[in-house]
């Protein structure tokens, strides 16, 4: 035995000094494995619509819905049923709703926390009851285990000490907090686990509050999507990032984002922006202003790295300036009625003295706005550029491949990857961005963000003529868009990422799955699950886009249909209507020792039964 496992033993013999207790820990472990696994919740391309994602987290894409139905059946009338579940859902709001319409009597307390409790029961078995505490609110942990494990057939004297214990919390007026940790303690033990796919930002006015709703989830991880790398460039201080940000709150009327969620002062933007359009609105003004500067800032980027490939973003150098036009494919194509007070003809990149100045004042702002840097830093701690879990691959946008369907090496500045060798790359390199504050990972951010071989993007992005031309081009997409449609490459890219090709899985996000389209593909190989939750999508989705639940017995892909005000859901008790689209069975039932997990666990039993091995040899016998 090496010395190091000498010493590893030991520490575990600290924490388990008899054989009885290894003896008590190595059943509780064995049991554990046996155990149904845990629901997991997948979902993606969030785009800081706070008040949807709120509701689907809410009714976690049906389950809640699901378990109410199978614990109380017909019990429930329809419209007692969406009354009950939009509890679950909002219980603080609903029970203000209830108290000042007179309802919240004790007579309405006594079933609802009876039925509230029975819901929990349900959900709780496939826990242990360690954990199943855990994920209770500390304020009713004694009293909410007491009633979890009360059972039907207990005898008359132990049924009337819990009913005891519900009448007293409503007599005491301590009903309606209790019913708030009831909920709570459902809505965590309905789902195990959290997944988000990426783009938490843009577009939606919300991205703050999503991300701190996540920060409080007991279980969540991430795979980073192009938009949040833009974030996370802007917070690392790169001004091309800084300035698409700033450029897309108020392209979406969110400037209440950056100054008010953020702390981002833009007063210096606005008092420039005046000066140079005086005749125009000032949102008009000042967008103007930063997408001119952004351009500027893109096209240095890209001319500091000819790696990236990029150069069809060059297009400043391409301007008639005299006669306002672009020439783009072949064609001379007319600029917007635009004036550019602040480009050189000469020198078009060329940033001038007060763009510079601006620059350094917003960088300056967003490296010194508290609550983006920690929510940055949590989507660090908790994210990355893919995951494998449980035997399925998650990443947000691509991985590229060449016009056949093979791995496609991309250049960045520190060599060429290709498959889950570019991943760890690019994962390195974002955290060297952030961490370190090296020049060229720091450029690498708005590579992430918009690189046609990005794997957070995979399009060919021709941002400077949707801005700034009536042209709406085709953007050509990676291969990869093409080829996951085929199980064969599917089960190649699972393989070249350590996972089985006959059990595992792809999940992605990034792309709205369009009308009349499957979120399903590659022979149920490769999931799509682009939550669809921006409004400016759902003309093209015909919904609100696609969830995923995948529990002990198989995975649902969940569609959803969009969500109004959650002022309607407290009065009317309307719900997302989330359909199944789609529903894959596992080939058996999933238990705890088909997961991460239980391979975590059963490495844990070889090292308590390797310690036990060593205190039988000591001490003789069992």
């Amino acid at each position: 035995m090496s010395p190091d496992r000498q010493k590893y033993l030991a520490l575990l013999g600290e924490r388990f000094p008899t054989k009885q207790s290894l003896y008590t820990e190595i059943i509780n472990l064995n049991a554990i494995l046996n155990l149904p696994k845990g629901t997991e919740h997948f979902i993606s391309d969030l785009h800081g619509e706070y008040e949807a994602f709120l509701h689907i987290m809410n009714n976690c894409s049906g389950v809640i819905r699901e378990k109410v139905r199978l614990v109380l059946g017909d019990e429930l009338s329809p419209q007692e049923t969406n009354e009950f579940c939009t509890l679950l859902y909002y219980p603080r709001e609903k029970l203000e709703y209830l108290r000042s319409h007179g309802l919240a009597t004790h007579e309405w307390y006594r079933p609802t926390l009876d039925r509230l409790i029975r819901v929990a029961r349900q959900l709780s078995s496939k826990y242990t009851r360690s954990k199943v505490r855990k994920a209770m609110p500390s304020s009713y942990a004694y009293i909410l285990d007491e009633l979890l494990h009360a059972q039907p057939d207990e005898d008359a004297n132990q049924l009337a000490y819990h009913q005891s214990i519900i009448d007293t919390l409503i007599d005491i007026g301590s009903a309606r907090h209790f019913i708030l940790a009831l909920c709570q303690l459902i809505k965590r033990l309905a789902v195990d686990r959290l997944h988000v796919l990426g783009d938490v930002f843009d577009r939606g006015g919300r991205p703050d509050a999503i991300l701190d709703a996540l920060m409080e989830y007991p279980n969540v991880d991430f795979t980073w999507g192009n938009h949040d790398a833009l974030w996370m460039g802007a917070a690392a201080g790169n001004p091309a990032c800084v300035a698409a940000v700033v450029c897309n709150s108020l392209s979406y009327g969110h400037a209440r984002l950056l100054e008010r969620g953020y702390g981002v002062s833009l007063r210096l933007l606005w008092m420039k922006a005046a000066a140079l359009y005086p005749q125009i609105a000032p949102e008009e003004a000042a967008l103007r202003l930063m997408t001119t500067l952004m351009f500027k800032l893109e096209g240095q980027i890209v001319s500091r790295h000819p790696e990236y490939e990029m150069n069809d973003h060059l297009l400043m150098e391409r301007v008639n300036w005299a006669k306002k036009t672009v020439e783009w494919d072949g064609k001379t194509i007319p600029l917007k009625a635009w004036t550019f007070p602040t480009v050189d003809a000469e020198a078009p990149y060329a940033v001038t003295a007060d763009e510079n100045r601006l620059m350094l004042d917003l960088i300056a702002s967003f490296k010194a706005s508290q609550r983006l840097q920690k929510q940055i830093r949590f989507l660090y701690e908790r994210g990355g550029m893919y995951r494998r879990i449980n035997g399925n691959l998650l990443f947000h946008g691509c991985i590229p491949l060449t016009e056949d369907g093979m791995l496609r090496e991309v250049s960045l500045h520190s060599g060429a990857f290709c498959g889950m060798a570019l991943m760890d790359e690019c994962d390195r390199l974002a955290r060297e961005a952030f961490n370190s504050r090296t020049p060229d990972a720091v450029d690498f951010m708005w590579y992430l963000w918009c690189g046609a071989s990005s794997p957070l993007c995979g399009r060919h992005v021709h941002t400077f003529l949707r801005h700034l031309t009536d042209e709406t081009p085709k953007e050509p997409q990676d291969p990869y868009y093409r080829w996951n449609r085929q199980r064969s490459a599917c089960e190649a890219l699972l393989h070249g990422f350590g996972l089985s090709a006959s059990e595992g899985r792809i999940i992605n996000g990034h792309t709205p799955v369009v009308m009349g389209e499957s979120p399903i593909r590659g022979e149920g190989k490769l999931l799509v699950i682009d939550g669809g939750l921006c409004k400016a999508y759902q003309h093209v989705t015909g919904i609100a886009g696609y969830t995923l639940i995948a529990n002990s017995h198989g995975m649902r892909v969940v569609a959803h249909q969009p969500f109004i005000h959650p002022d309607e859901a407290v009065k009317g008790n309307a719900d997302i209507i989330s359909n199944d689209a789609e529903f894959l069975a596992f080939t058996k039932r999933q238990m705890v020792a088909d997961t991460d997990d239980g391979k975590v666990i059963r490495e844990r039993i070889g090292d308590l039964s390797e310690l036990l091995a060593l205190y039988r040899a000591h001490s003789g016998g069992v």
